[in-house]
């Protein structure tokens, strides 16, 4: 088999070298006498996944051209989740497979039973903090308000959204009403105990804020107090002291998400002892949750989209810990999109930089926007929630399964009146 895919190495040489001058995947797979060939190779890591990943450009040649309409699919409002399930464990889980495509319907409490008993689990241990504050413009800067918003500007209501941490006092943030919120203004929060100052204004509508208090109370003690759950707004309800726990997975540790990795929304202590008995074996990464996880895709094709930065952070033992598995021909299953992200962004960090390893331990920033033909290098089955239309989570799945995979076994869910999104169902993706 080594051979043969050297044979094909050399074969589609010439066409990958003509293929990274033209630029236009699209044409030059359409046009090649060999695009059935290309297509054939996409699958082989599949099916053979211990053998050597194939060069960057043999990934490129099976790369197609992605429109954003090509990650579209029909979602009845009333299958989104609003609230959580009254045990974490009770949803039901899709199980996919990539090479057939083939779906089965089943419980998230069957996922122990499904396990080989030699994988590698990694989980986000990141903690969602309260990023949602209410406050009122202070007024020393603001600029004079339109006729159609002058009762607005009267109650001086403003909402800032914790995007990304800079240190303790200082986040950037997503304002509104951001447009008559000009550099220097004053936010009031609570009854004054907490203010944040607008320093400055940067890409994708962020301000970057410094909060200072006024009393005795430290600055992380009153975003925690003053704060409200991050629910994402196709929740349609406000939070509740019921998110404060259920909008957390049990391995959340570091503070800094501001959403959850809703994957390990379904774990219990329990399950995760259930699928140890099993032989699997767990470890840890942080990546925390921000704009790069959720920001919408505005642009038609896929690859003119940029993606912002989430940090993460993996460990000297999960680094070594999932070597070791890779060495022995165990899985790696990724509990959750930001899990692969993180993964995926160190093995190509590492490819890029020429070191031979296969991950790095230590914290970087991932920008990575995962879409189909990318060649996955760390992780080989992934857990996760069923994900919205147009999405960058979306793109990575269908990278990982196959869109026509995907889209399929997603209309399956909504036949079978799946619950979707952070509170609802997952699949099981290997």
């Amino acid at each position: 088999m080594r051979v043969l895919l050297s044979s094909i190495k050399c074969l589609l040489g010439f066409h990958c070298f003509v293929l990274y001058l033209l630029r236009d995947t699209r044409k030059f797979c359409a046009l090649s006498p060999l695009h059935p060939l290309l297509q054939m190779v996409a699958f082989v890591p599949l099916r053979y996944p211990n053998l050597p990943h194939f060069a960057n450009l043999l990934s490129i040649a099976t790369l197609p051209c992605m429109h954003l309409a090509d990650l579209d699919y029909r979602l009845p409002p009333e299958l989104i989740a609003q609230r959580p399930l009254e045990r974490r464990d009770a949803s039901r889980m899709l199980v996919l497979s990539r090479l057939q495509g083939a779906i089965e319907d089943c419980q998230f409490a069957d996922l122990p039973a499904l396990l080989r008993g030699d994988e590698l689990l990694v989980y986000n241990n990141a903690k969602v903090i309260p990023a949602r504050l209410f406050g009122k413009r202070k007024g020393l800067h603001s600029q004079a308000p339109s006729r159609s918003e002058k009762n607005e500007h009267l109650r001086g209501e403003v909402e800032v959204f914790l995007a990304k941490y800079i240190d303790t006092t200082v986040w950037e943030c997503l304002v509104r009403p951001g447009r008559k919120l000009p550099v220097g203004e004053t936010i009031l929060f609570g009854n004054g105990e907490l203010q944040g100052e607008i320093l400055s204004r940067g890409e994708l509508g962020l301000r970057t804020v410094r909060f200072s208090a006024t009393g005795e109370e430290t600055v992380g003690t009153l975003l925690e107090k003053l704060g409200h759950v991050p629910l994402p707004p196709y929740i349609e309800r406000e939070d509740e002291s019921l998110d404060r726990s259920r909008y957390q997975t049990i391995f959340a540790s570091q503070p800094g998400a501001v959403a959850a990795p809703t994957a390990g929304l379904h774990f219990t202590p329990e399950a995760l002892d259930r699928i140890r008995a099993r032989g699997a074996e767990t470890c840890e990464l942080t990546l925390d949750v921000g704009l790069g996880t959720f920001q919408p895709i505005h642009t038609d094709d896929l690859k003119d989209h940029v993606m912002h930065a989430e940090s993460y952070e993996i460990s000297e033992e999960t680094v070594h810990k999932i070597t070791s598995a890779r060495r022995m021909g165990r899985k790696i299953l990724a509990v959750g999109t930001t899990v692969v992200r993180a993964l995926e962004a160190s093995a190509l960090r590492e490819v890029e930089s020429g070191t031979g390893e296969l991950l790095a331990p230590g914290k970087a920033e991932a920008r990575l926007f995962i879409t189909p033909g990318f060649d996955f290098r760390v992780v080989d089955a992934l857990l996760t929630n069923f994900h919205l239309p147009r999405s960058t989570l979306l793109a990575l799945v269908c990278a990982f399964a196959g869109r026509e995979n995907v889209l399929s076994a997603y209309r399956h869910a909504v036949e079978a009146k799946y619950r979707f999104y952070s509170y609802g169902d997952c699949m099981l993706i290997r």
